[in-house]
């Protein structure tokens, strides 16, 4: 697995991503970051040629090297300065409460720890930053949730990682956020993978939970 995960599966990643579904789902959210902008595995920097003006840095955090040497060539063409960082989300090398928003688009599945990642993301991000989010996860058909808990045990093998049964909103919910506004519909493709949550979260009170979780 070291030369596929390390050199092939960044460059299907890539190619999988680059769908024109999932770019009508970038240029609809993408834009709505402002300020110092935190993006969450920025892979190959497709979410870049998004960002508004009103984007003063990003820091696109992508601990795979293939994928930052993809990104450095789209990161020549972005709209504001990139700054790299080379870490994981669950270690994120930045002070607290030092962004205004933070960008995750199909992330949160593939974090290995992805509850201390929210935590993460809730600790940079400022008192009224927000976190913007397109992601896949659970499907509320049971037909397709049975196919994606039997699939995940595999497909994360050979995906990165990639959970296809990952509850998005409760797990934000949980990492201490209050979802300002959540849209969840399937998207285009297998309806195993396909179950879309975009949305805006915000930091909620220390200790609070979303009652909708």
């Amino acid at each position: 697995m070291g030369f596929y995960s390390r050199h092939i599966l960044p460059v299907l990643t890539d190619l999988a991503m680059r769908n024109k579904a999932a770019g009508a789902e970038r240029a609809r959210w993408v834009p709505l970051a402002a300020g110092d902008v935190l993006e969450i595995g920025a892979g190959s920097g497709l979410n870049f040629a998004h960002y508004a003006p009103g984007v003063s840095r990003l820091y696109a955090l992508e601990p795979s090297e293939e994928l930052r040497r993809m990104a450095a060539r789209r990161a020549q063409r972005a709209p504001c300065p990139v700054e790299f960082v080379a870490a994981s989300a669950e270690a994120i090398p930045l002070a607290d409460e030092s962004v205004d928003t933070v960008v995750t688009t199909w992330t949160l599945c593939t974090i290995a720890d992805v509850g201390r990642a929210l935590h993460e993301i809730r600790r940079v991000l400022r008192r009224d930053g927000r976190l913007i989010f397109v992601e896949h996860g659970r499907s509320p058909d049971p037909r397709v949730v049975r196919w994606q808990d039997r699939l995940t045990p595999v497909w994360r093998r050979v995906a990165g990682g990639c959970h296809l049964n990952r509850p998005i909103e409760a797990l934000i919910a949980a990492g201490g956020f209050e979802l300002a506004e959540l849209e969840r519909s399937y998207s285009a493709g297998p309806r195993v993978g396909a179950y879309l949550y975009r949305g805006v979260a915000r930091v909620g009170a220390p200790g609070a939970r979303n009652p909708r979780a």
